[in-house]
C-alpha cells in the first residue's frame, strides 16, 4: 500500500495504466518510427535493413528472422533495429564486426548504458542519444504511449576502433 501512495506522490502511473506490452517479452519486434527512419536515411542512404519483417521493413533489401541475419554478410550501408531481448548483444557484436569489414551500420537501440553489450560494443561507435521516448510501430501497440526506456543511435563505421 505504501508503494502505491509513493507512486501517486511521484505522479507515476502503475504498469496496468500504461501499455503493458512494453514491459512484456511477448515480442521483441519493435518497428522503427517512420519519421525517425526517414531523417536518418536522408543522412545515410541505407542499402540494407538487417532486422526486419514483412510488415516493418524500411529498406527494400532486408533480412527477416527466417534469413538469420547473424550468419549473413551485411554489405553497404545498413540499418539495424535489432530485437531488444536477450540476444541484443549478439546483434551489436555482429554490427560492429560488419563495420570492421567495411560496412557502415547504424543501430537503433535502447540506451542501456549499464549492460555488458553497451560497454563491449556500443561505446566503440558514434553514439547519438535521442531526446524523449520513441513511439514504436507495432501491430496492437497503443501509439499514444511512449517506450519506457530511452533510445540511442549507435553508428559503426569502418574506421571505428
Amino acid at each position: 500500500m505504501q508503494f502505491v501512495k509513493l507512486l501517486r506522490y511521484l505522479k507515476v502511473r502503475p504498469i496496468n495504466q500504461v501499455n503493458s506490452g512494453l514491459f512484456s517479452s511477448a515480442t521483441d519486434d519493435w518497428g522503427t518510427p517512420q519519421a525517425l527512419f526517414d531523417d536518418i536515411n536522408a543522412e545515410f542512404g541505407f542499402t540494407l535493413d538487417a532486422c526486419a519483417s514483412a510488415h516493418n521493413f524500411k529498406v527494400d533489401n532486408y533480412f527477416t528472422k527466417e534469413d538469420n541475419a547473424l550468419v549473413q554478410d551485411w554489405p553497404g550501408i545498413v540499418w539495424m533495429n535489432p530485437p531488444y531481448g536477450r540476444t541484443i548483444g549478439k546483434w551489436m557484436e555482429k554490427a560492429y564486426k560488419e563495420s570492421q569489414s567495411g560496412s557502415i551500420v547504424v543501430c537503433l537501440v535502447p540506451a542501456r548504458t549499464d549492460t555488458a553489450w553497451w560497454h563491449d560494443y556500443a561505446v566503440k561507435g558514434e553514439i547519438r542519444f535521442l531526446r524523449g521516448r520513441l513511439k514504436f510501430e507495432q501491430p496492437g501497440f497503443v501509439k499514444n504511449n511512449s517506450a519506457p526506456f530511452p533510445s540511442a543511435i549507435v553508428i559503426f563505421r569502418g574506421d571505428t576502433k
